[in-house]
């Protein structure tokens, strides 16, 4: 893990889009820094967020009908959140 995670919650909608076996495959990939299918100046961001404490955000698609779960975990490290993009 690049950083904690701190509380873990999901939304119904996440939940009911990959199941909690899925969340936590994401969940995997977002704390190692797989950040998903950002484009380059976010995944700029996110490294500049891990270094001076900032929000950090991945984003994965799922499924074939364009859904996406983001992953994003608080500045202070004490909570992150999976959710879908409409539920932000």
């Amino acid at each position: 893990m690049r950083f904690p995670l701190g509380r873990i919650v999901a939304t119904p909608g996440a939940l009911e889009l990959v199941g909690s076996a899925g969340a936590y495959d994401l969940l995997l990939r977002h704390a190692a820094g797989d950040w998903g299918d950002l484009d380059a100046h976010d995944r700029r961001e996110n490294e500049i967020s891990l270094k001076y404490g900032f929000r950090v955000l991945s984003s994965y698609p799922v499924g074939d009908d364009g859904d996406r779960i983001w992953i994003l975990t608080e500045a202070d490290r004490s909570s992150t959140c999976i959710l879908t993009p409409e539920e932000y």
